[in-house]
């Protein structure tokens, strides 16, 4: 093996010369799957290379356009050039519900393969697009496999985007080997081959997917997006090289893969305006939020959000709401519920009890800036790579409830490799529901991380790493220099 033990700060970061002006004229397009924590963080990548004199055009559909709009608005009066695009979204002709361009709009996860068939419909006008701009590059969601064949017959090169970090890309590679069919029982750990670090999971904590061929549908389109990926021009990744160094190593030169890592992503968004305006509306205005965070004590307050996607029932709503009451510590909590949904899912007097004590958000907050107050002393997340790398940055410890997706890979990063977390202790991967998780179990991950010895060394750990994160992107920074290496190669192309 490569590595022995991973060690996310020691080696340096990469130095490279500033590119010459003659490369800022390249026009890229950015085609973001249609889901929140995918648009968001493909619009901050449009608006970073926007600032390094690109021309951006960010591909949506209609009902999309005004959440990026707002989020690019600052952008545009900087004099940066980027623009929005849009084309139509076949909603009728995928058999879905009109108006269902996004994902957190679709009715249940059912509707799933409908709305990718949706999405393979926009190959024909995006072609269209391509042949009439004719841009440099195609930046795109590693979803949407079909586009490094539209790319190609326009001779552009496609980027691919996948939303998570190296750890996950490199975990989902190793698990090609297929370490788990050595083991007897589901709940057995298998340590993933050839990953550094000694990883160990349990099939229960896998996308079932990967291991299943019941869910042909899902399998399919992972693996047309693998041999999409491999054709394409590369990688690019929302993280930094001193993050995961091991894993950007290994995924490149081990694996072979052509890759850049350019985030933190979210860092493109400099002042209280622009990072309160990505995503949705907020459900609550930003200065209400930080009015009621004010007045609490430094790391005195319990974040809690799951995502845009995870959608608890009331039955586990109500363990969670409870496990805070129990844990005594002041929170704010968002939750995927409004006020037409009636108060159900808490348990009776629950809001009345917790005045002051804390604030729940129906919808959407404003996250980064939540995160980066001082009053905030955790963050409960489901482990989806946007909010892992938000709360990195923020620098605030982490307690882990992995849901979905590749989250059970990002937990392993969080608490196995770089000890800033604690696990609320979940064991199956069940889907956008959740696994169930008692009241007692969150009560004590939240007292541990909030009251615990051992908190203050994550909590250095954590800290540290946030100011590698903000360093990563300032000039000679490592991702400045890697992005700059990338607008130069794709300059290159053109010449």
């Amino acid at each position: 093996m490569l590595y022995n033990k991973p060690n996310f700060i020691s080696l340096p970061a990469l130095s490279l010369q500033k590119m010459g002006s003659e490369y800022h004229t390249s026009h890229i397009f950015f085609f973001p799957f249609l889901a929140r924590g995918h648009v968001i963080p493909m619009v901050d990548m449009a608006k970073l290379f926007a600032a390094k004199g690109v021309k951006a055009t960010i591909i949506t559909t209609p009902l999309n356009k005004p959440c990026i709009s707002k989020s690019i608005e600052k952008s545009k009066l900087s004099g940066h050039n980027i623009h929005i695009q849009t084309i139509k979204f076949p909603s009728s002709e995928a058999g879905l519900p009109d108006g269902c361009e996004n994902m957190d709009s679709i009715p249940s996860p059912q509707f799933f393969p409908k709305f990718c068939m949706a999405t393979k419909l926009l190959q024909e006008p995006l072609e269209q697009l391509l042949l009439e701009q004719h841009p440099d590059c195609v930046v795109s969601d590693t979803f949407f496999a079909w586009t490094t064949d539209s790319a190609a017959k326009f001779g552009i090169p496609r980027l691919v985007f996948h939303g998570t970090c190296f750890f996950s890309l490199c975990a989902v590679e190793c698990m090609r080997l297929e370490p788990f069919k050595n083991v007897s029982f589901d709940s057995e750990p298998f340590v993933i081959s050839n990953l550094p670090g000694e990883i160990k999971m349990t099939r229960l904590q896998m996308p079932p997917f990967e291991i299943s061929k019941e869910f042909e549908g899902m399998s399919r389109l992972l693996q047309e997006a693998k041999k999409a990926e491999l054709k394409s021009f590369g990688v690019v990744v929302n993280s930094f090289y001193e993050l995961e160094n091991v894993y950007a190593e290994y995924y490149r030169k081990v694996l072979g893969r052509k890759a850049w890592h350019i985030g933190p992503l979210s860092l493109c968004n400099k002042d209280i305006e622009e990072k309160a305006n990505r995503g949705r509306e907020d459900s609550i205005h930003h200065h209400e939020c930080l009015k009621w965070l004010d007045m609490k004590k430094p790391n005195s307050v319990v974040y809690i959000c799951f995502g845009s996607m995870a959608n608890f029932l009331n039955s586990q709503l109500k363990e969670i709401a409870t496990g805070l009451e129990a844990s005594g510590q002041f929170f704010i909590w968002v939750v995927r519920r409004s006020k037409e949904d009636g108060e159900d899912w808490l348990p009776e007097g629950f809001e009345k009890r917790m005045e002051g004590k804390g604030l729940i958000i129906r919808g959407w907050s404003p996250q980064t800036l939540i995160l980066e107050h001082e009053a905030i002393g955790a963050f409960v997340t489901h482990c989806g790579w946007n909010s892992v790398l938000e709360g990195v940055v923020a620098g605030v410890p982490i307690v882990t409830w992995p849901v979905a997706a590749e989250q059970f890979y990002n937990e392993k990063l969080v608490n196995e490799v770089l000890k800033i977390g604690v696990p609320v202790g979940v064991k199956k991967w069940v889907g956008l529901e959740g696994d169930k998780c008692s009241m007692d179990a969150l009560e004590k991950a939240v007292k541990r991380i909030m009251e615990d010895e051992e908190v203050e060394e994550m909590r250095k750990r954590v800290k540290l790493l946030s100011k590698l994160a903000k360093r990563s992107v300032e000039e000679e920074g490592s991702s400045y220099s890697d992005l700059s290496a990338l607008i130069e190669e794709l300059g290159l192309l053109r010449h």
